[in-house]
């Protein structure tokens, strides 16, 4: 009787287990909960916004070569991770988005789909087997945008890239932006070269989001139905084209603008008499917001490290690195943004006459001061920059939004228009950033290969801040509060301690050991300077005695770098057996415990249910 009691709780515990399992998957699906710490496995209000906008079904293809990949460990738990999250949009929309989970196996229907869609398989191995994992997404209006591979450099960017897809296909009214520049954006013949350069990384990026036409400044007009113009280093506009843009404004239109007092990326400046490559900002000037003319930040603190020409490496306080303390986090364009680069930037300020509001966006720190453009453009020693400055250091504005009223430029219609002149504007809303080479891939892109692939990698926010300003003025706000995520990978934070400690000791024990080294060399070439007989060194006993001792001495101190390093090793083998210990039998003992105790209960239920029966 007791074993059969025995056998029916085991029976009963497997049938409650295989049925809350199937709960789960059928039922409770749809809610879940992520208890990482930068919920990594949730979406941002920004993506959920972006589904709420869709206005149409929207079908996924997420393929990835399961197959092929075997053995691959660190990229299959990325897919499995991207799985994860397309899964969560999918549940999220409400049934506007579909998804499709595709393994495109060599020679297979599944790979001819993937090339129809562009996707191109990573080569890996030596057999030549590809590699595919990327996304695909179609409309009922069959529009298809595509992720090329996901690059698992890119991890934090991963929602920004799904969403904007989704965005992408969501069909919205397209922005047109009005690129105003002198840039080679497009790419084309490098006139220093005479090679094919490839388009502006920050061209591309624009151009997947928005209806880019580029404008030359010899222009009369802009673009028909233009949303944004933005004006990227403006060297001279011709006086139809200022008006143009003047009147844009006027009627409500939006201006992100790019203005530099001196424009160092540009290679035909740096090759010619080295003179301050200054932007036209007289349309700016003439709205009231002034760029301070002929002179560049220096900020020491914001400084970044370059390699100096004579060799080492240096600050530089003309090329900053803009961390969160320098952005405004209250604007929606620069809120969720980290880090920008850019060099020789300028300053803003506004006219004493102006009605505009000013809010800025990008600032140095308190120890920032102005030096001459021409003076900086002539002076290749970054050490030199800051020597004889002693102006008192103070906050700049590097980046501002400029809102309000606003009287324009013009004080009457050219005479071939027909239009009447618009005289002000109440809803002016102006970005300007005094800086172009913020612009400049090297500043805030990587380029890699992986799997025989160019991926471009961003390590600075640049980007981010054209396409948020961009979409902020066209009126869209849902992809700019899609958040970076948080990575996956939870570091081992106690034993990059104990690291750090352990090298700490180490570093220190090795410094005395190499001055030591350095005085024994000394010590020796000394000696070996002294007289010979017969050709050899001879050496006094007190010499012979302090060679033998430090040689004792040095032996000693290997010895001691080697206890360290093995206390090094002690100490994170010890705490690997304690998480081994808690994975391995805590765990277990503990999911044993509450069985136990589970089936203790039940059984003293049976007997006293039998008891009730019999009374």
């Amino acid at each position: 009787m007791k074993k059969l009691s025995v056998f029916f709780s085991l029976a009963l515990l497997i049938i409650l287990f295989v049925a809350l399992v199937v709960v789960n998957n059928q039922v409770l699906s749809q809610f879940r909960a992520d208890l990482t710490e930068n919920d990594v496995y949730s979406l941002s209000e920004g993506s959920k916004a972006v589904l709420d906008e869709l206005e149409e079904p929207v079908t996924l293809y997420f393929f990835f070569s399961d197959t092929a990949s075997k053995g691959m460990t660190g990229l299959r738990n990325y897919a499995n991770r991207v799985q994860s999250l397309l899964e969560e949009y999918e549940q999220a929309s409400g049934g506007k988005v579909k998804l499709n989970i595709v393994d495109p196996e060599p020679f297979s229907e599944a790979e001819d789909q993937a090339t129809q869609f562009g996707l191109t398989g990573a080569a890996i191995g030596s057999v030549g087997d590809s590699v595919y994992f990327g996304l695909a997404g179609t409309n009922t209006l069959d529009d298809q945008f595509t992720i090329g591979f996901f690059d698992p450099q890119k991890e934090q960017f991963l929602e920004y890239e799904i969403s904007k897809l989704i965005y992408q296909l969501s069909d919205p009214d397209p922005v047109t932006l009005a690129l105003v520049t002198s840039l080679p954006v497009s790419g084309g013949q490098n006139p220093m070269t005479g090679q094919y350069r490839q388009p502006m990384v920050i061209y591309e990026q624009l151009s997947q989001l928005f209806n880019v036409e580029v404008v030359t400044e010899d222009a009369q007009s802009l673009p028909a139905d233009t949303d944004v113009v933005m004006l990227a280093h403006p060297t001279g506009l011709s006086e139809s084209l200022k008006y143009a843009i003047d009147q844009f404004v006027m009627n409500d239109g939006r201006v992100l603008a790019f203005v530099d007092p001196h424009y160092e990326s540009d290679p035909l400046a740096a090759m010619g008499a080295m003179q301050a490559n200054a932007s036209d900002s007289s349309l700016l000037r003439a709205w009231g917001i002034k760029l301070v003319e002929n002179k560049v930040v220096l900020d020491e603190q914001l400084g970044l490290e370059i390699r100096a020409q004579a060799g080492g490496i240096v600050r530089h306080p003309g090329i900053l690195g803009l961390s969160e303390a320098s952005l405004n986090r209250e604007d929606v364009t620069t809120a969720n943004l980290e880090v920008i680069n850019g060099a020789s930037f300028g300053t803003l300020t506004l006219s004493d006459s102006s009605e505009l509001q000013e809010e800025v966006l990008m600032t140095t720190s308190a120890n920032a001061l102005l030096l001459d453009a021409q003076t900086y453009a002539q002076t290749p020693d970054p050490a030199s920059l800051l020597l004889g400055q002693t102006d008192e250091r103070t906050r700049l504005p590097l980046a501002a939004r400029y809102t309000g009223k606003l009287s324009s430029a013009f004080d009457a219609a050219p005479a071939d228009t027909d239009e009447a002149l618009i005289p002000t504007t109440d809803n002016a809303n102006i970005i300007v950033v005094a800086d172009v080479d913020t612009l400049v891939e090297q500043f805030w892109v990587q380029q890699s290969s992986f799997f025989g692939q160019t991926l471009y990698t961003p390590f600075a926010n640049n980007g981010d801040f054209v396409t948020n300003a961009t979409e902020n003025l066209a009126g869209s706000n849902s992809l700019i509060s899609v958040r970076s995520r948080g990575t996956f990978a939870r570091p081992f934070t106690r034993v990059q301690a104990i690291e750090m400690q352990a090298e700490a000791r180490f570093r220190e024990q090795e410094e005395k050991l190499q001055k030591q080294l350095a005085d024994t060399e000394q010590q020796l070439a000394q000696l070996q300077s002294q007289q010979s007989q017969g050709g050899a060194l001879v050496l006094t006993d007190e010499q012979q005695s302090a060679i033998d001792d430090f040689m004792q001495q040095r032996l000693e101190i290997r010895k001691a770098l080697r206890d360290v390093r093995y206390q090094l090793e002690r100490d994170i083998d010890a705490l690997g057996n304690w998480l081994k210990l808690i994975n391995i039998a805590a765990a277990p003992l503990a999911l044993v415990f509450l069985l136990f105790v589970l089936a203790w209960l039940l059984r003293r239920r049976a007997p006293a249910s039998m008891k009730e029966e019999r009374e």
